[in-house]
Order: structure tokens, then C-alpha cells, then sequence
């Protein structure tokens, strides 16, 4: 076996290839688009590059068959609270069922981390935010996955269990029947609100995209930056984030709530984009967005996914998220437009969501692990901290 360092177009090229060989037995994997992978790595169009750096391998047989490959990031901005050391990330894993091969390759990553000053290393993970490919597959191998799930063969819970990593936190996705009724409560509590017209819950406009993007900002730095879990994000990033959206949203699908106009919570779904992309084997050309256009004007995706979902502490509690949801229902169902909704994941570490996640009605469909591993055992372990509410 030798390790080849990722380093032009050709072994770009082979890097993503290898993902694509180790589940191709399984017939709900879905291609990642080779573009956005190429882009995690790509300086001028990830933001983490300005706080770190990255290195990956590609593993090959005495014969040039691809058996795995690797990733490996510092970045001085990543954290986790209650952590006190270094720790850098691994993450784009893939590797045949061969302990020594993984082994290989965790060792590789290891030792850059080490010659980088980290003391620890954290994975499978993205370089860049965790809405995408964080965790390990664990349960959920006989379902199709999300846009921006990881998926990954069941054996590679061993390979990494193996090699000394260890649990650092679950992460558990969540479901339900769109015309699933709700809870009875949800439909007490939107009656609450709507008789007391200070509040108000609707969803977006596109030609509204700017004040929308101004809203997000508020409800998400309020909601999710005090927690240390989220960097606070600008309103000119929040735009941006929403032009790049646009041409898949689906503005029944997002929702805020108001109190005396004022956002105070927001409630972020978009169209499932693996529903599109399981037909692309990872291109993404002029034809692909053609098609892809066509297939959202004729209602070819049934399923939506969260993509983000806060309430201004000021206003938890309350039920407003009750209030708004049940709003989005009476949108959302018995038309036909969506069968399915994915709720995205949620930590352990974060009993609140889940229980939000569970009081909807949704059942668990899918489990992660993200694992650390403590170089020398420097350090003790520690499980990732509860989140603490204010």
C-alpha cells in the first residue's frame, strides 16, 4: 500500500472516485456533486481556509487500485466547549474493510495534525460548517440520504472504533408524514396567538429576499450564537447565503414569526436537493440545471429538509414555535406537494431541539457519531458538554 498527497486535478479526480467505489454496493447511496467536495478544498471559496489549513491523501494497492482516502484540518476557529487543547479534524474518510489500511490512513492524518500543534483530532467531519457531511453513519444505512448527509458503509464504525476513537457525541435526524395531524397542543397554541395581533407568523417572499436575509441574522446570532455552538453571522453573509439559495427555495417552506413586526423566531426548509441529485452521479453542468429546473417546476421532490430553526431566547417558552409551525401546516398539508420531512440532526448535546423534534411527531430515522481522539493520552476524555440555556 502507498499514500499519494492530493495535490493536482487528477488525484482531486480519484479522491472523489473512492467514495463512490466504497458504496457501491448499496443501492440508497446518492453521489455527492463533485463540485461542492472540490470546493470544501478549494481556498478561494471556503471561508475556513482563513483560519486554517488542510491536507489529504488518496491510499492505493502495489496495483494502483484505490483501497481509501483521507482528510485532515486545523482550523483556529473550530471549538467545542468544554475543550481545552488543540484539536484539529479528520473527515472524508473512506477506506475498504482492512484495519491496517485505516489505520494507515488515520496515522497519516494524525501526524500532520501533530506537526501542526494539535493534540487531538476530532471526525468524520466537513471543513466548514455542520450542516454537511458531519458525523459517521451509524443506523440509517436502508434509506436514501439527505442533501449533505454523510453516508458511509456499516463497517467503518469499526474501523474507526479500532483505532482508539471514541464517542464524543451522537447526532440523531428526524422525520414525519408531512399530513401526519400534529400534536393537539400546536393547534392550541396557534389559537393563542392568533387572537393577539401583536404576532404574526408567515412565510417569505422572494422579492423580499434582503429584509428576509436581515431577519435571519437576528433570530440566528440571538438563538445561536450566545451558545459558543455558532459563529455570529453578518447580514451581508446571510444574503449571500440566501441568492445562493434561491434558485431551489420554496418559499412555503420557510417561515418566521413576528412580534410587533420584529423577528423573533424563524423556522428554515428547503427542498430535499438529493431528490435532484441521485439522477447527476455528481456533475453538475448546464444540463444538470436544466433538468434540475424542469424537475422543481413539476414537482418531482416530495421530500423537504430542515436547514435551520430558532426562537429569540426573549420569546422561548412561550410556545411561539408551536405557533409557527402550525402556521406552516396549514400551508404545507393535504395539497400534495411534499409526502416527507427531514428534520435535519441535532446533538446529544442539545436535549431542547430534540425534544422539539420529538414533540412534532417526528420518529428517529438516522444515527451519527461524531468520535475524538486524544493524541499520547495527554488528555482525559471527555463526552461533548450539554448545551446550557439561558
Amino acid at each position: 500500500m502507498h499514500l499519494i498527497e492530493v495535490n493536482n486535478a487528477a488525484t482531486a479526480k480519484e479522491f472523489n472516485k473512492v467514495n463512490v467505489l466504497m458504496n457501491a454496493g448499496n443501492p440508497n447511496y446518492i453521489q455527492p456533486l463533485d463540485s461542492e467536495v472540490n470546493d470544501a478544498f478549494d481556498p478561494e471559496k471556503n471561508k475556513s481556509y482563513k483560519y486554517g489549513e488542510t491536507k489529504r491523501w488518496i491510499l492505493k494497492d502495489d496495483n494502483g487500485k484505490l483501497l481509501g482516502r483521507i482528510a485532515a484540518f486545523t482550523n483556529s476557529k473550530y471549538t467545542n466547549k468544554g475543550t481545552e487543547f488543540n484539536t484539529g479534524c479528520v473527515g472524508f474518510f473512506d477506506c475498504v474493510n482492512d484495519i491496517a489500511a485505516a489505520t494507515l490512513l488515520f496515522d497519516t492524518a494524525k501526524a500532520w495534525l501533530k506537526s501542526k500543534g494539535m493534540e487531538a483530532m476530532d471526525g468524520p467531519v466537513n471543513y466548514n460548517d455542520r450542516d454537511k457531511w458531519w458525523g459517521l453513519m451509524v443506523e440509517g444505512f436502508d434509506v436514501e440520504p439527505i442533501y449533505g448527509m454523510a453516508f458511509n458503509p456499516p463497517y467503518y464504525q469499526q474501523l474507526f472504533e479500532t483505532y482508539g476513537f471514541r464517542n464524543y457525541y451522537d447526532q440523531y435526524y428526524y422525520e414525519m408524514q408531512v399530513d401526519a395531524p400534529l400534536p393537539p397542543r400546536f393547534p392550541e397554541r396557534h389559537a393563542k396567538f392568533k387572537a393577539k395581533p401583536d404576532y404574526q407568523a408567515r412565510h417569505i417572499d422572494l422579492k423580499q429576499l434582503e429584509k428576509h436575509a436581515r431577519e435571519f441574522a437576528t433570530v440566528y446570532n440571538a438563538a445561536w450564537a450566545q451558545h459558543g455552538e455558532a459563529k455570529e453571522i453578518t447580514e451581508e453573509q446571510a444574503m449571500k447565503l440566501f441568492k445562493k439559495m434561491k434558485p431551489i427555495i420554496d418559499e412555503r417552506v420557510i417561515m418566521f414569526a413576528y412580534y410587533k413586526e420584529e423577528p423573533i423566531a424563524m423556522w428554515i426548509n428547503i427542498p430535499d436537493l438529493n431528490q435532484y441529485f441521485k439522477h447527476f452521479n455528481g456533475k453538475f453542468g448546464l444540463l444538470q440545471k436544466l433538468r434540475l429546473l424542469w424537475m422543481k417546476k413539476n414537482g418531482a421532490c416530495k421530500v423537504f429538509t430542515g436547514v435551520a430553526f430558532g426562537v429569540v431566547p426573549k420569546f422561548q417558552a412561550l410556545g411561539i414555535d408551536s405557533f409557527m409551525i402550525y402556521e406552516g401546516a396549514l400551508i404545507l398539508q393535504n395539497k400534495g406537494w411534499y409526502n416527507r420531512y427531514e428534520m435535519g440532526w441535532a446533538g446529544d448535546w442539545n436535549p431542547k431541539m430534540l425534544n422539539i423534534y420529538k414533540n412534532l411527531g417526528g420518529t428517529q430515522s438516522r444515527h451519527m457519531v461524531t468520535y475524538r481522539y486524544i493524541f499520547d493520552n495527554k488528555y482525559e476524555f471527555e463526552r461533548h458538554p450539554v448545551m446550557e440555556y439561558k
